[in-house]
């Protein structure tokens, strides 16, 4: 019998870190090129350039070997997870999310360079420590930690983050609570800018 290969670490997590885990997402993206060595595996790099992007898994028929040539494929459970994690739309495979996200994010056309700079300096940030009430009036597709569980805020409950989907809802859970989606994220959704989400939160966007 052959076996199958393991898991590359390209899986992200609402703290933007890489894990390798056989769980399978509904999104890809890159973190602005190729960052990975010649076997599959990482050094101490995470990211080759500020542009944290999120993608579609298909767009025009391209097929890529992944961790081949070219850029690293980072793969996410849905783009709420990739927000949390710092990354943006791509403008290329998904221009008409990234315009509305860029739109409601900053309230301006600002250049994709313009907005990586942006989003990079609120990566680097501390992230804000929330009140309970202030994370019961975040809006729907926002995430927060409490401790190393990740949740997303829907419906007015919470929603336990796994890497193979969302639990059931829950109240807001017991604090310290973190917020994770970065500001420019969060000021899209509270704009009405609607993330693609896992089939396991009950419907496709926040």
């Amino acid at each position: 019998m052959t076996e199958r290969p393991s898991p590359r670490q390209n899986r992200v997590d609402p703290f933007g870190a890489l894990v390798a885990t056989a769980a399978r997402g509904t999104m890809m993206g890159n973190r602005g090129g190729r960052f990975h060595r010649d076997d599959a595996t990482l050094g101490a790099r995470r990211s080759a350039s500020r542009a944290w992007i999120c993608c579609a898994l298909c767009f025009k028929g391209r097929r890529r070997a992944v961790w081949g040539a070219g850029y690293t494929e980072l793969f996410f459970l849905d783009e709420a997870t990739a927000l949390a994690a710092g990354h943006r739309p791509c403008f290329e495979c998904r221009r008409a999310d990234a315009t509305a996200f860029r739109d409601a994010a900053f309230g301006a056309q600002l250049p994709a360079p313009q907005m990586d700079l942006r989003l990079h300096a609120e990566r680097l940030a501390q992230k804000p420590v929330l009140a309970r009430a202030v994370a019961q009036a975040l809006p729907d597709g926002a995430m927060i930690a409490a401790g190393a569980d990740a949740f997303l805020r829907l419906d007015g409950a919470f929603r336990l983050w796994s890497f193979e989907g969302y639990g059931p809802a829950r109240a807001a859970p017991a604090g310290p609570l973190r917020l994770l989606t970065p500001p420019s994220a969060l000021a899209a959704l509270r704009r009405a800018y609607r993330p693609a989400l896992h089939p396991s939160a009950g419907r496709d966007r926040a």
